[in-house]
């Protein structure tokens, strides 16, 4: 960044050598940081993976979807970045520049994702997908190529996503159980497209394979009982049904 002090150019070499990453790459991170006034950052450097993105209290998206280790490195320096940008005068904002818009600052009502919902806890891009995330209703939307699908997240407290850019461009997010891809996830519902689901008739699918794969081997009663959970969450299965169901499919492996 050419506007930068002394001072501040020597703050932010200090900050790469914290994060292993050079100070070249620093800057180039600090200016994406400044386009998202110091919240969020969209950004494409080959020391950070190439393209992705940061949102401060949210995701982080980084090209190699399961290089956990440059994810964390990535976060922790948009952090520190972030209090550089807030501490310098000479980085805000010129007057007549856009300002991006956080994600719980957005408006449902313009929204591509359900009417229903609340303003996302933080949504994001990338190529052909893009994402939002629901904390308290435990829902993820994922919009590709104009459709639209609704999961429930069961009990993944959510940390940050990743696209693999190769091959399938699969998503994936970073749960407190690790690394887990999107289709892991029950589907509530889609729409859009030329397939779009009925949220019955998926529940009664996964109603019908959970019940056939309750005599399958361990990974498939497994699976069984987490779509059964997400039944259970949805208000499909009662407690009572639910708990009977899950110990007989425990009782089975």
């Amino acid at each position: 960044m050419p506007n930068l002090s002394p001072a501040t150019r020597a703050r932010v070499a200090e900050i790469a050598g914290w994060h292993g990453f050079s100070p070249a790459a620093a800057e180039a991170m600090l200016a994406a940081v400044a386009r998202g006034r110091g919240a969020m950052a969209q950004f494409d450097h080959p020391e950070f993976g190439g393209a992705g993105q940061w949102m401060r209290g949210g995701m982080t998206m980084v090209g190699d979807m399961f290089n956990s280790a440059l994810k964390a490195r990535v976060e922790a320096l948009c952090a520190d970045l972030s209090a550089v940008f807030e501490g310098d005068p000479a980085l805000a904002r010129p007057p007549g520049a856009s300002v991006p818009q956080s994600a719980e600052a957005a408006a449902p009502g313009g929204a591509w994702w359900p009417a229903d919902l609340p303003a996302p806890n933080s949504t994001g891009a990338q190529n052909d997908v893009r994402y939002a995330w629901f904390a308290a209703p435990r829902r993820l939307a994922i919009e590709r190529a104009g459709r639209v699908t609704l999961h429930d997240t069961l009990d993944h407290r959510i940390t940050g996503f990743a696209q693999q850019q190769s091959g399938t461009s699969t998503l994936s997010f970073t749960s407190q159980h690790g690394p887990v891809e999107i289709d892991r996830l029950p589907v509530v519902a889609a729409q859009g497209g030329d397939d779009a689901e009925d949220p019955a008739a998926a529940a009664r699918a996964d109603g019908a394979s959970a019940g056939a794969d309750a005599g399958a081997p361990a990974h498939d009663a497994i699976a069984a009982i987490e779509r059964l959970a997400g039944l259970h969450a949805r208000g499909i299965l009662s407690d009572a049904e639910f708990a009977a169901k899950k110990a007989e499919l425990l009782g089975r492996i």
